[in-house]
């Protein structure tokens, strides 16, 4: 039994929240210990790494090992759209095709057809 258009949706967007979550928190608490930025970024940081922590608990999908896999693609993805957007990173060709890569992999995890019992 795969997944409907509906919850494909709502999973998706989870997965956007938990990969800004992660990677703002990440690039805040960066920040602060080699950016020279101040304390309170890292504890910023903090609170936002706590809060990805939270986001994959309201998944529709059941399996705790597959969530963090798909979700491993979104994060390839967002860190390197973040890095764009906001530190200057430009990706080069192996970027876009390592990342399509990936995204295209863990949809395939997302959606495949699965029987009701264990996979």
């Amino acid at each position: 039994m795969g997944l409907g258009p509906a919850e494909v949706a709502l999973s998706v967007a989870l997965f956007v929240a938990a990969g800004f979550l992660e990677v703002a928190g990440g690039w805040l608490v960066w920040g602060a210990i080699r950016g020279e930025r101040p304390g309170w970024w890292a504890a910023l940081g903090s609170v936002l790494l706590v809060g990805y922590g939270f986001v994959p608990c309201a998944q529709p999908l059941d399996d705790f090992g597959r969530i963090y896999a798909v979700y491993g693609g979104f994060f390839i993805v967002l860190s390197l759209a973040w890095g764009w957007a906001l530190d200057g990173f430009r990706p080069d060709i192996g970027d876009y095709v390592g990342a399509a890569v990936a995204l295209v992999g863990v949809l395939i995890m997302m959606v495949w057809p699965r029987s009701q019992g264990r996979a």
